[in-house]
């Protein structure tokens, strides 16, 4: 394959950016989680630098029982139903807003019944950590109705020796204040619990998102995490999936412990001692809802690596929505300023792409006069570009250089949750799911083979060729149940792409006639 012919470089493009799309969703997708209980009890966690003593493992305790329990008390609202069963933690939490709706039309439950629980405790005493799986809580009310102002419960557990009590106050936001009172100081673990399950996508990050005190971000993964880890405080502690999160927070910071599960599952604790004041929420990683409630929870929303320039992509996008009042019309202004911006470069592409076409012919005739010699075959090839002022690699470099900012957009639309049941036009109307008809993937693929069609394009080898013409359809089935949010942006970036090569191409025609004439005038004048 000759990596000179301008086709070449557009092929090697765009097979950089699927093999740099590609292995980041097969490395970075969450692995397969069958049970979250905490199930580590031959670990020891020693003594660090957070204020803990004689800590041995959470985990090495009587675990509390992995499915529902009793519950002893509901808090609903307009917007959600919370239980909270025996034990004192928060067993569901039922979002009832119609872009939450589960595929049956009923109110999704964020949390697996399975696993560890929001509000769930252990203590370093393990007969009362015993004694505390086996004794029932008791609430002050079994409902409260936050809409009518119903906002506090108490939930109370008597151990003999110490009473517990969990002070709990719930807001319309879907946050809450938690207050812990003890009839004497011991030590103890609360968690925020494991991450929701209410979101099966694959290719996202799952597990848990630690803000530490010197304001950066740990993340450790679904089954990445094989040691316990200790963070001093940590402003927040969030487990994740997609779209949602269940987390404690506090602006003064608290201690966080991680444990592993039998996955090597992180699962997180708030390390106390006595009374403590601090809050949690539990829903969508909204992130203008989260930081209304805190600042610091913006960070919940978070997009890897490229995380620096993805959140201002986001933030323009939702300032275009805030314009349009549609995400769809949003998503075509963002792919319209994104093309102005890289306008430059994708001109300086192009330009050069149809310079190397123009070349071809005696690229040609150099290959065929020195196939046998290597050496003197690129010293004329490189005479050539020099002659002509070509850069060879000048129409592949500019299309690699937009490859994070496909990636960066990639990463905002697949994780919006602000997207989830937002309709743009006819049949599209929920741009986080896949275009139920197909018809913006396919339409995808059709303007992907035209600006192909349009690009400066000289083939000298036919398997090359077949290749490059079938890019169009793998992309299309590659992407075909991607968010039609995602698909309406690549769809409309293809378009605007073709309307810039109509241009340049008529441009360069333009400017090729003129050459020739003056070409001719020259040699009028000569005669």
């Amino acid at each position: 394959m000759n990596n000179n012919n301008p086709n070449t470089r557009i092929l090697i493009a765009i097979v950089l950016s699927l093999l740099f799309l590609i292995p980041y969703m097969y490395f970075f997708s969450p692995k397969t989680q069958t049970n979250q209980i905490l199930n580590s009890a031959n670990k020891t966690i020693q003594e660090n630098s957070a204020p803990v003593s004689n800590v041995k493992s959470i985990n090495n305790q009587t675990k509390a029982p992995t499915s529902s329990s009793t519950i002893i008390a509901k808090i609903v609202s307009k917007e959600v139903d919370i239980e909270i069963d025996e034990l004192g933690r928060i067993s569901n939490v039922f979002l009832k807003d119609k872009k939450f709706l589960n595929e049956d039309g009923k109110p999704l439950g964020l949390l697996n019944k399975d696993s560890i629980k929001p509000l769930e405790m252990r203590f370093s005493d393990s007969t009362i950590n015993q004694k505390a799986f086996n004794t029932p809580y008791t609430a002050s009310t079994d409902k409260l109705n936050i809409d009518n102002g119903d906002k506090s419960i108490t939930l109370t557990q008597d151990l003999g020796d110490i009473i517990v009590k969990k002070i709990l106050t719930f807001n319309n936001n879907l946050s809450y204040d938690i207050k812990i009172e003890l009839s004497k100081q011991i030590e103890y673990f609360i968690s925020n619990g494991s991450r929701p399950i209410a979101d099966s996508s694959p290719y996202v990050f799952k597990g848990v998102i630690i803000k530490k005190s010197d304001e950066k971000i740990e993340k450790i993964e679904d089954g990445d995490s094989s040691e316990t880890l200790t963070f001093n405080k940590a402003k927040f502690v969030a487990s994740v999936d997609r779209y949602y999160s269940t987390l404690f927070f506090k602006q003064d910071g608290f201690d966080v412990i991680t444990d592993t599960d039998s996955n090597e599952n992180a699962i997180p604790y708030v390390i106390l001692k006595d009374n403590a004041s601090f809050s949690g929420y539990i829903g969508p990683k909204n992130y203008q809802d989260l930081k209304a409630i805190s600042n610091d929870l913006g960070d919940v929303v978070e997009y890897g690596v490229i995380t620096f320039f993805a959140k201002p992509l986001f933030l323009l996008l939702e300032w275009l929505f805030d314009i349009f009042s549609n995400w769809g019309w949003a998503i075509i202004a963002l792919t319209l300023i994104v093309r102005i911006v890289l306008y430059p470069l994708t001109y300086k592409g192009m330009v050069s792409m149809q310079k190397l076409k123009d070349l071809a012919p005696k690229l040609k005739e150099i290959q065929t006069k020195y196939k046998g010699d290597t050496q003197k075959l690129q010293l004329h090839m490189m005479d050539l570009y020099k002659k002509h002022n070509v850069n060879p690699m000048g129409g592949c470099l500019p299309l690699l250089l937009q490859i994070p900012v496909f990636f960066a957009i990639y990463r905002v639309l697949y994780n919006a949750v602000e997207l989830k049941d937002s309709a743009w036009l006819f049949w599209i109307q929920d741009l986080s799911a896949m275009d139920p008809y197909f018809v913006l993937p396919i339409l995808m693929g059709a303007t992907m083979y035209l600006q192909q069609h349009l690009s400066p394009a000289t083939f000298n080898d036919p398997t090359q060729e077949k290749i490059f013409k079938l890019l169009p359809v793998f992309f299309t089935i590659f992407l075909i149940t991607f968010p039609a949010g995602l698909i309406l942006y690549w769809t409309v970036n293809n378009i605007f792409s073709i309307i810039q090569q109509v241009i340049i191409n008529k441009v360069m025609e333009k400017k090729k006639a003129q050459e020739i004439e003056e070409h001719k005038r020259h040699k009028s004048d000569k005669n």
